[in-house]
């Protein structure tokens, strides 16, 4: 508080480090830990404040990983065929608790079929249908499913998905051609790369 660069600051944030952790008193350690910690809440109060988004990292850092994540359309990221964990209205509950574990993606697609989308089925949608029910195995999906999910157009960016997300607190987003039939579904790991980030060919 006392240097010549605080005593010509405005503001100084004294991170309050009494003395290293280096036994020789010598090495920067418990300093630069602490230096470290308080940029990155300054960081988070910055973001918070400036409602700083996704697409404004994209267009500060187009040529970083996460940039080039978010600036291909969702069809080049996304789910499909096979991949993507579907079922009918009509199949059962334990069906429904199946595609979840087997697919690992938090989320079951309700389709009819011409391949409309008619609802979701989250793992809260699960939990939520057993504590209300007495014998879940009897229910059908179209019983406990969530109706009219969000959706994307396939046209849109993965910067576009990502915002959404963040916005309705999901983690996953049917993707929808013109005439509503379901063509893939993105997830939130394949945008920020804490699952397999391919590109469909």
């Amino acid at each position: 508080k006392t240097s010549s660069l605080a005593v010509a600051a405005d503001v100084v944030l004294d991170i309050g480090v009494p003395r290293e952790a280096c036994p020789l008193g010598l090495a920067p350690t418990a300093s630069t830990t602490g230096t470290l910690a308080m940029g990155d809440a300054l960081s988070v109060v910055l973001l918070n404040r400036k409602k700083f988004q996704a697409e404004d990292f994209r267009h500060n850092h187009p040529g970083g990983s996460l940039g080039q994540r978010l600036k291909v359309r969702v069809t080049e990221v996304m789910l499909a065929g096979s991949d993507i964990p579907a079922i009918f209205p009509e199949a059962s509950a334990t069906d429904a608790v199946g595609v979840l574990n087997d697919k690992n993606m938090g989320v079951v697609l309700v389709v009819d079929r011409e391949n409309r989308v008619l609802g979701i089925v989250t793992d809260g949608d699960v939990r939520r249908a057993i504590v209300n029910s007495q014998d879940i195995s009897r229910l059908s999906a179209a019983e406990f499913m969530t109706v009219k999910p969000i959706c994307i157009d396939s046209t849109r960016l993965a910067a576009d998905a990502l915002s959404i997300m963040q916005s309705h607190e999901i983690t996953a987003l049917p993707i929808i051609e013109e005439d509503g039939r379901l063509l893939g579904l993105l997830h939130l790991h394949n945008l920020l790369g804490k699952g397999e980030f391919r590109f469909l060919v």
